[in-house]
């Protein structure tokens, strides 16, 4: 059989196809879970890859809530804490299945939110650690044993919101509302805000910067870098 030019060119065009394809399927699902963030070399739960199924089989998962909270200290950035929880929530989901592991790390995070409120302090990390646990351990609501029900009629995002004024200029808080706003039931305009906020408090090279970059087309833009994003979004 004689393969023509223009037959070559619809097989190199089909296969194409199915790569891209195959690159946006790798990212799929929902995006507090499968959209790991780029922490750079900073600590956090022990995975073996950048896959959301990469977790570590060697981890003793009863060690789970205290070593996520030794974690979650105050000079922990805001994303290692996104990329903290995430981890957090597919080992007691995905790998250890015990629903009563995942109340637990729950109960712990709202009981420290709850007693910097109680001392008139408000700490906006505990409480944006509290509602981003929230908003996604409702994502896990397709797996048997799911902890979504612990969640279910809370607000996390409003949570994240009140963090973000009691930090003042956050722009890695205003990144994280984005990804939780990018439910289909969410408000794109409240989406695309927090988007211009980290845009514009993000600094060239920082792991913000990459992240946004990173996670462009989940939050509907197309550039690939800082400049464009900024530009687009104008």
């Amino acid at each position: 059989m004689v393969r023509t030019p223009r037959y070559r060119t619809r097989i190199a065009l089909s296969v194409l196809a199915v790569l891209t394809l195959f690159t946006v399927a790798v990212y799929a699902g929902p995006p507090l879970l499968c959209w790991p963030f780029d922490i750079g070399g900073a600590k956090s739960l022990p995975f073996a890859g950048h896959n959301w199924q990469s977790a570590d089989p060697s981890y003793n998962v009863q060690n789970l809530v205290e070593d996520t909270l030794a974690i979650l200290q105050p000079n922990a950035p805001v994303i290692v804490r996104m990329e903290t929880i995430r981890r957090a929530t597919v080992y007691a989901v995905y790998v250890s299945k015990n629903r009563e592991l995942a109340g637990r790390l729950l109960q712990r995070m709202e009981a420290r939110a709850n007693e910097a409120e109680k001392s008139g302090k408000p700490d906006g990390l505990a409480l944006f650690d509290l509602g981003y646990l929230l908003e996604t351990y409702k994502q896990t609501s397709h797996r048997e044993g799911s902890p979504a029900n612990l969640a279910a009629g809370r607000d996390g995002y409003a949570m994240i919101a009140k963090a973000i004024q009691l930090r003042g200029n956050d722009p890695e808080m205003e990144f994280a509302a984005a990804i939780v706003r990018t439910d289909s039931r969410a408000s794109s305009s409240q989406r695309t805000a927090h988007f211009k906020q980290a845009l514009a408090g993000a600094k060239e090279g920082s792991l913000l910067a990459k992240n946004l970059v990173s996670h462009a087309e989940l939050l509907q833009a197309k550039g690939k870098s800082l400049g464009d994003l900024r530009a687009e979004l104008k």
